[in-house]
């Protein structure tokens, strides 16, 4: 009996309840029963990126954070815009894992959650960011998922069955072998 994927979500967004949070809970609603999902909670926790603390033994949540990467089949991002690039707490998780191997060859994607036309910058912060860490950015699977905060429920779900549908369908083009 093989262990089923698992898929790491990563929200680039603070916020409590987010639109990016709001993507990502969904995500996990809508996975298969043969999909295993974590929504990462140690963001905040991390500590400013220094290269001089990029060495055995990590700080805890740095070890960890590398460690939920390790552990995942793929990764799915959904992330804010801030000034035209991504908010620098999420620029400091990628910047953790740089140094690390984790995330080397590992399927990863984003959804973007802004309105149409927006989030443009955080897209090419994050191709760029990922080039660097030796990711394997799947292409189909980066897709734009505007959210009308009108469709999200007080459990931080979206109930738009088209874009449940679409995050359903960016799981599967995640998980399949490349």
């Amino acid at each position: 009996m093989s262990t089923p994927p698992l898929i790491l979500l990563l929200s680039g967004s603070l916020r409590t309840g987010s639109s990016n949070e709001s993507v990502l809970r969904t995500a996990q609603a809508v996975a298969p029963a043969r999909v295993r999902t974590v929504l990462y909670a140690g963001l905040a926790d991390l500590p400013h990126f220094n290269p001089d603390d990029d060495t055995d033994p990590l700080p805890a949540p740095v070890a960890g954070l590398r460690a939920a990467i390790g552990a995942a089949t793929a990764v799915l991002i959904c992330t804010p815009e801030y000034a035209g690039t991504l908010p620098g707490s999420f620029k400091n998780l990628l910047d953790w894992t740089v140094g690390g191997t984790e995330i080397c060859d590992k399927p990863v994607a984003w959804v973007n959650a802004a309105a149409a036309g927006r989030g443009r910058g955080a897209e090419a912060t994050l191709r760029t960011v990922l080039g660097y860490t030796g990711a394997d950015i799947v292409e189909s699977a980066c897709v734009s998922v505007p959210v009308d905060r009108g469709t999200v429920g007080a459990d931080g779900i979206i109930t738009d069955e088209g874009v449940r549908e679409q995050l359903g369908a960016v799981l599967a083009r995640l998980l399949v072998p490349r």
